[in-house]
């Protein structure tokens, strides 16, 4: 299968009608369309060393959540971090791939994801655009538990929870950047709304509206989905080789 090939099956499984308006996902790059798909790196973003990598180990296609080209660039040089990442992958002739709002929209990609690690069910999506998703926890349970469960899931060092003292039950979920997402999920009956990133001003004012917001951290609320598109090319591809990587490189300090 060529680099061309694979992203028209992907368009048919994560259909570009999906994405979102303000988005620019799909082909990032793709020097050579007509490259035999034998090595396929995946990542939630590409970062320099994901686009090292992909050089020294010779990989034919990066795929990725977040967009390579989203702000847009005005000048290729290799001043500019997403410039030279893009020049690194077009001297090399390897195409990247991104699926963002239309894999948090599609059923099966970021916010099922989460709905079935946290175990939500009666999921209906969240909002207009339906990026998210808000779901039943059939045994109730404190916000602070919950808040903790949810920390242990997703395998995040901290979350931040803003408690408004109700119970959790009816549950809205939204990876990534959900912050501006908050009075969506009190219209569609939340009790409890985690997300990645939230501004400090829901976080006081969410509870006093009887939302409890749980604030998990953009990477981890999304990069479980990392292995669901591993699958999904496996089934494409079943005789590439598939490498998944983490992407993510900050670290969390603790006071002494």
């Amino acid at each position: 299968m060529t680099v061309s090939q694979l992203y028209t099956k992907l368009c048919e499984q994560i259909p570009p009608t999906l994405s979102c308006e303000w988005d620019n996902d799909g082909i990032m790059c793709m020097p050579d369309p007509e490259r035999r798909v034998d090595q396929v790196l995946i990542a939630l973003d590409i970062t320099e060393a994901v686009v090292d990598r992909a050089v020294a180990d010779g990989y034919d296609v990066i795929l990725s959540h977040h967009p390579l080209l989203f702000r847009g660039i005005k000048h290729l040089t290799i001043q500019d971090p997403v410039a030279r990442r893009s020049i690194k992958l077009c001297q090399a002739g390897i195409s990247a791939l991104s699926f963002h709002t239309r894999l948090d929209a599609v059923a099966g990609g970021v916010n099922d994801a989460l709905v079935e690690l946290l175990a939500l069910t009666d999921t209906t999506p969240l909002g207009d655009e339906g990026l998210g998703r808000v779901g039943t926890l059939s045994d109730p349970m404190t916000a602070e538990a919950f808040a903790a469960m949810v920390a242990e899931r997703l395998n995040s060092p901290t979350v931040t929870l803003a408690d408004s003292g109700r119970p959790v039950s009816r549950v809205a979920v939204l990876g990534g950047s959900g912050g501006d997402d908050v009075m969506t999920a009190l219209a569609a009956g939340a009790d409890t709304y985690i997300t990645g990133e939230a501004g400090h001003h829901w976080l006081i004012d969410a509870p006093e509206m009887g939302l409890n917001l749980i604030v998990a951290g953009h990477h981890y609320t999304e990069h479980l989905i990392c292995e669901r598109l591993a699958d999904m090319i496996r089934l494409l591809t079943p005789d590439a080789t598939i490498t998944v990587v983490d992407s993510y490189k900050t670290k969390t300090i603790v006071k002494a």
